[in-house]
């Protein structure tokens, strides 16, 4: 169901993103548009960083499994919202950094201000305020979903937080996302170092 080139290139992205601390224990998910109607999604309460190509499953639009017995990701419908709502995205990726997890721990959105690597989300200057918005954590994804909706379409962000949890981060194939998810993971970074050093 999920062409191979796309499975192995989402195992790969799972072992780059294991590398840097991103995806603890079995945390985190990936996820990339196979066609309009279908997405490729990792299977739930697998290790990232040892992904192989059979770990990466199909779903429809709805996070509905499209061979009996397989098990997405227990946050699969979020990742079908982006694809839904936004016809460009071609990816999605979440992991549960240090950083990412600590600042959103406040609930409030996290403001990126003045930095250079600002640019990396198609900004003509640094010289400005980006927010990444925090949301509450939910259990029922469901629930979840239906709440960040409205906010998603009101002002598309550069990615987004869930408190306590971590960072969804998205781009037109999977390297742009994993380049999306990278320069968030630093701004992040930075932002947890200059409040450590205040």
């Amino acid at each position: 169901m999920v062409p191979l080139s796309l499975a192995e290139s989402l195992a790969e992205i799972g072992r780059r993103m294991d590398s840097r601390g991103w995806v603890p224990g079995s945390a985190g998910n990936i996820s990339a548009r196979i066609d309009g109607e279908r997405i490729a999604i990792t299977r739930s309460g697998v290790h990232k960083g040892r992904l192989a190509a059979s770990d990466i499953m199909a779903v429809d639009y709805d996070g509905k499994p499209l061979v009996e017995g397989q098990k997405p990701s227990a946050e699969t419908l979020l990742h079908c919202q982006l694809y839904r709502l936004f016809p460009p995205v071609g990816a999605v990726l979440h992991g549960h950094s240090v950083a990412a997890t600590v600042l959103s721990m406040s609930s409030t959105p996290i403001v990126f201000s003045n930095y250079e690597i600002l640019k990396a989300f198609g900004f003509a200057t640094h010289e400005l305020d980006v927010q990444l918005p925090v949301y509450e954590n939910d259990q029922d994804i469901a629930r979840l979903a239906a709440y960040i909706e409205p906010l998603l379409l009101r002002e598309p962000p550069v990615g987004y937080v869930i408190a306590g949890h971590g960072v969804y981060a998205w781009g037109t194939s999977v390297e742009h996302a994993y380049w999306r998810l990278e320069a968030l993971e630093f701004l992040l970074t930075c932002e947890l170092e200059r409040r450590r050093v205040k």
